[in-house]
């Protein structure tokens, strides 16, 4: 434990390493706590970043109610800073090595709001300890690992909830029944985007000048732990601060902002469904600042039922296009500024021309709007499953398969080629399987 350096040694044994050596599951179900009506859960934070802070206020807050009981005893991050800045405001312990977290048997669930290229290793780890697990998204760097944190939850039998928050509001939920109750007649295609803008340029967060892995006190950053498995490098305060902007630790604007468009969209088919055909294009057309990943995106994705996802994106302009489902007989309207995050209040089915006449008669309207009502949070549903063992909102399964289409879409960027997903053999190949 008080190594921090993370060689292939230490890869191979760990879940990740085996599974992407493509070991067999040979793993030793661990039972965590049996959480009492009155017990309160016991929650770790690790990775105390941006994003993990509001999870640890999220998650803090959440516990403070009589359904939800819950405490945060342990949080952990690289960066001393933020270690200590997370201690004093959970008033708990912290370590710099997430593996101390780990093993401590009285923590019931974690939450990992780390880089994404940890994102696999941590919940892999945890689950196997016992320990429910809040991943936040994306799910995982690759799709191997996705498959690999679907089969260890499904082998542990641990709760999982992948943190994209918008698949707990209503209006998935409400969309899938309009589909489920043939409003739209067969689903033929679904599109949303996510755009913004900004004179720095996305990602370009705020640098510790003083920060480093030679830094004192507070300033110091465990840097060879933050690497992990990926490549070695000296330290680079950009690729630190500013890890989405390069491909060892994210998929940039796939990963980062189009889960958010694409897990919400596998629960309102009623079935979620893996790719058959993905296709990722774009380019760095406006900050060329020494970023990998492109400011300017689009996804496009064909399923074997015989429907299409479409996914546009900017980081240069912040102007959406409706986030709506189309079939074959109408409409849904989720969103009309796109931006597929966040509750509203209503969603808007709307019949096709040729079908409008049987469409009025059967709702004496020229459209339907439906009202969305409140839902429990996505962190209340997680705590919720944890003390009642019950599937989560974003469970496994669908995140995984929501991971495989935007990463296929990363890998198909970069290698300048479309690629087929084989269902049968779960893998990502170059020619379209046979069916």
């Amino acid at each position: 434990m008080s190594d921090s350096k993370l060689n292939r040694r230490d890869f191979v044994k760990t879940a990740v390493g085996a599974s992407l050596a493509a070991s067999a599951l040979t793993h030793t179900r661990v039972q965590g706590r049996v959480i009492g009506a009155n017990d309160r859960i016991n929650v770790a934070l690790i990775g105390a970043g941006g994003r993990g802070m509001g999870l640890l206020n999220w998650v803090m807050s959440e516990g403070q109610k009589p359904e939800t009981p819950a405490q945060v005893v342990a949080v952990s991050d690289v960066y001393a800073k933020r270690k200590h800045l997370a201690e004093e405001k959970a008033k708990c312990q912290g370590w710099m090595d997430y593996r101390e977290t780990l093993e401590r048997k009285d923590i019931d669930a974690v939450i990992i709001a780390t880089p994404d290229h940890w994102h696999a290793r941590m919940a892999i780890e945890a689950m196997e300890r016992g320990k429910d697990v809040y991943l936040e998204k994306p799910m995982t760097h690759t799709v191997e690992e996705a498959k690999r944190v679907y089969e260890v939850q499904q082998k542990t039998g641990r709760v999982l909830q992948v943190g994209s928050q918008t698949t707990s509001s209503d209006q998935w939920w409400k969309a899938r029944k309009a589909i489920e109750d043939g409003m739209i007649g067969k689903l033929i295609m679904s599109q949303g985007s996510y755009h913004r803008n900004s004179r720095e340029g996305e990602w370009n967060w705020k640098i510790d000048a003083d920060a480093g892995p030679d830094g004192k006190g507070d300033n110091f950053i465990d840097w060879k732990m933050w690497l992990g498995d990926a490549p070695g490098r000296k330290y680079d305060a950009d690729r630190f601060f500013r890890f989405r902007k390069y491909w060892d630790y994210s998929g940039g604007v796939a990963t980062d902002l189009f889960y958010h468009v694409m897990a919400p969209l596998q629960l309102c088919w009623g079935e979620s469904q893996f790719p058959f055909r993905v296709t990722g294009s774009g380019g760095i057309y406006m900050f060329k600042d020494g970023r990998e990943v492109p400011d300017t995106f689009t996804l496009t994705a064909d399923f074997a039922r015989g429907h299409t996802v479409v996914l546009t994106s900017s980081m240069a302009n912040d102007t959406h296009i409706p986030g709506l489902i189309r079939g074959s007989h109408g409409t849904i309207l989720i969103v009309s500024h796109g931006r597929f995050e966040g509750r509203v209040d209503e969603i808007t089915i709307t019949p096709q021309r040729i079908y409008r006449k049987e469409f009025e008669e059967k709702y004496q309207s020229t459209e339907v709007v439906v009202k969305c009502e409140p839902r429990p949070s996505h962190m209340e549903n997680f705590l919720q499953c944890v003390r009642t063992r019950e599937k989560p909102v974003l469970d496994a399964m669908t995140a995984y398969k929501a991971q495989a289409v935007i990463s296929m879409a990363v890998q198909s960027y970069r290698e300048g080629r479309v690629l087929f997903f084989d269902e049968r053999r779960q893998r990502v190949v170059r020619d379209a399987p046979r069916t």
